[in-house]
């Protein structure tokens, strides 16, 4: 993994390829490269680094070719190298490959065709594609690249172009591609970002289909060769709403867009007291609820887990995605499985939806991008409406994730006959207001911020629905500042942690006036006793605070369901400074992708 981009049409393609690499820089990767046809042959360019460095080794103008492909790389299988990028080529030179995915059984198929005579240059696993193809090529690549696939074990989104050929062919399973529909021109790629610049019409491929692209047509097949009619999708995002305007970073962008995110979420979705939501599901016969999801999306899917239990009294399990289909759950068709993805391509979490759907369990998606896999395979789904998120930190869809929860909770219970608090849903249309007057407290973070930023351990520490809010802001520290952080459950910290505290260990609380206040302020005088240093986020000022954090952030009252939403600001500011005081590049934080697109 982790970006593809391609192009056939009347452009010159080294422009067209190094802005759209550029446009997936936002997904994490370490190397890149590009593979153009020439009419000598394919010419190829690999760098390891960013793709300013590979930008530096091309001459555009030295370029007359009008088709190509590009990736930008996140190891898998060997360490970032020029030799390890993308395209992987054939023995020849003559086949061009970009992979994204797993090729689980590349080591067989490897000494197999080591036997034959290959020789691989890489540590790859995505190199054996292109030998693979190259053992089939009879002078038609499409038959060729089918051939190859049907020996494949595990997933790919890849692109394929060969040098005595006018087409790119691409293929899916498991892992994005989606191909914009120009006129006289098409553009691949592994997520819609670099296509909007050419074309808002575009064809997703769903797993095990081929195309072959031309830059007049394309043709869709499955992988036993037989046509597939395709539905061209017409895209609404803007070129502009993927822009970082005035701000110094996309992550900081998209915490200052959460009080319009949030309110796009909510949208149409409340009306004369009801809760209107597209989903077609008989909670009658709903037993149970599996909530499922990786990384920020499972701290997301914990909140769902408190806000479903008390609202549609209905009992409800959170299970890591990348964990879910290989412990044997079990799974009943009176279950409801509740996949959670920004992205809504994350291999972890798709796999947990086959297994769902494998075992007759209803499905239901809570997700971004529209259009998504993941979108197209659950029974219903609801969308965020949040935007492009490009900083790899996700920010602004946790927080609507939450507020979509809320709202299928509510929904259920409505659905159970049981009338919603007309307060309660007045105050859920407050929300983004009390979000906007949270954020305007970002200069006071930034100065707690310089104050902590050389520190090298922090506890985050929380109760009840704030739990998972404490481990959702050390996991933002820990992304983007590489500060080692944990969240616990603020009673569990003297069940072990309690052990760390010291005066060089800073300890976040969440110390808001909800239910479980009073053991909150109890656990920071334990904490206060041992000489830490306390950072409370709180809904108002009282003697015991004052007394007993060294930092206090003043946040917005509000009821306790909404907490969630409004305690992650602060976390999430405090992250953005410490990260970008120490210099770091908040957005390409290093080692992560955006969209995880291998187990």
């Amino acid at each position: 993994m982790c970006g593809i981009i391609g192009y056939i049409g009347d452009k010159k393609i080294m422009p067209v390829l190094i802005d759209g690499l550029k446009k997936l820089e936002y997904r994490g990767y370490d190397s890149a490269g590009v593979c153009v046809k020439e009419k000598d042959g394919l010419i190829t360019i690999k760098e390891k680094g960013r793709v300013q460095e590979l930008e530096k080794q091309i001459d555009p103008d030295s370029f007359f070719s009008n088709m190509g492909i590009a990736h930008t790389r996140w190891a898998t299988h060997g360490e970032p190298s020029k030799i390890n990028a993308h395209p992987h080529l054939d023995c020849k030179a003559e086949i061009a490959v970009v992979h994204n995915g797993i090729v689980e059984n590349y080591h067989s198929l490897k000494e197999f065709l080591e036997k034959e005579g290959h020789k691989f240059n890489s540590q790859t696993d995505s190199e054996v594609i292109a030998h693979l193809i190259e053992k089939f090529y009879a002078g038609n690549l499409e038959e060729a690249v089918l051939k190859a696939l049907k020996l494949i074990d595990g997933t790919f989104g890849l692109a394929v172009i060969n040098k005595n050929e006018e087409k790119i062919v691409v293929a899916k399973r498991g892992s994005s591609i989606i191909i914009g529909m120009g006129e006289n021109e098409k553009i691949i790629a592994s997520d819609v970002i670099p296509i909007l610049s050419y074309t808002n019409k575009i064809v997703y491929l769903n797993d095990d289909e081929l195309a072959i692209i031309k830059k007049d047509n394309i043709l869709v097949k499955n992988l036993d060769g037989e046509e597939v009619s395709k539905e061209i999708h017409e895209i609404k995002l803007q070129v502009e709403q993927m822009e970082k305007g005035e701000f110094k970073h996309f992550m900081l962008k998209e915490i200052n867009e959460q009080p319009d995110a949030i309110a796009n979420t909510l949208k149409g979705r409340i009306k004369d007291g009801i809760i209107k939501l597209s989903v077609n599901i008989d909670f009658k016969k709903i037993e149970r609820i599996i909530i499922t999801a990786c990384g920020t999306s499972w701290h997301s899917g914990l909140i769902g887990k408190y806000l479903l239990e008390r609202f549609a009294d209905i009992p409800v399990e959170v299970d890591y995605a990348s964990e879910f289909r290989y412990r044997n759950p079990i799974i009943k068709e009176t279950d409801l499985v509740v996949v959670i993805s920004q992205s809504g391509e994350t291999a972890d979490t798709l796999a947990a939806l086959k297994e769902a759907k494998k075992k007759k369990a209803k499905t239901l998606g809570i997700i971004n991008v529209v259009g998504s896999t993941i979108s197209r395979e659950v029974d219903s789904g609801i969308y965020l409406h949040a935007g492009p998120e490009i900083g790899v930190a996700s920010t602004k869809a946790f927080t609507c994730q939450v507020a979509a929860l809320l709202l299928f909770a509510l929904f259920i219970k409505q659905e159970k006959g049981v009338s919603i608090s007309a307060e309660l849903l007045r105050d859920l249309q407050t929300l983004p207001s009390k979000v906007q007057e949270t954020l305007n407290c970002a200069e006071e973070i930034k100065n707690i911020a310089e104050k902590f930023k050389d520190a090298r351990n922090f506890l985050y520490l929380g109760r009840g629905l704030n739990f998972p809010v404490a481990l959702e802001g050390a996991l933002k520290l820990k992304e983007i500042s590489y500060i080692h952080a944990e969240g616990y459950p603020a009673a569990e910290m003297k069940h072990g942690p309690i052990a760390l505290i010291d005066e060089n260990m800073p300890v976040v609380f969440i110390a808001t006036k909800d239910s479980a206040f009073e053991k909150v302020v109890s656990n920071m005088e334990e904490v206060r006793a041992r000489g830490g240093n306390i950072i409370a986020v709180a809904n108002e000022y009282d003697e015991r605070l004052k007394n007993i954090a060294k930092e206090i952030i003043k946040i917005p009252n509000c009821r306790e369901e909404l907490e969630p939403v409004i305690n992650i600001l602060p976390l999430q500011l405090l992250a953005y400074y410490m990260a970008d005081l120490k210099g770091i590049n908040v957005d390409k934080p290093r080692n992560l992708a955006k969209s995880v697109t291998v187990e």
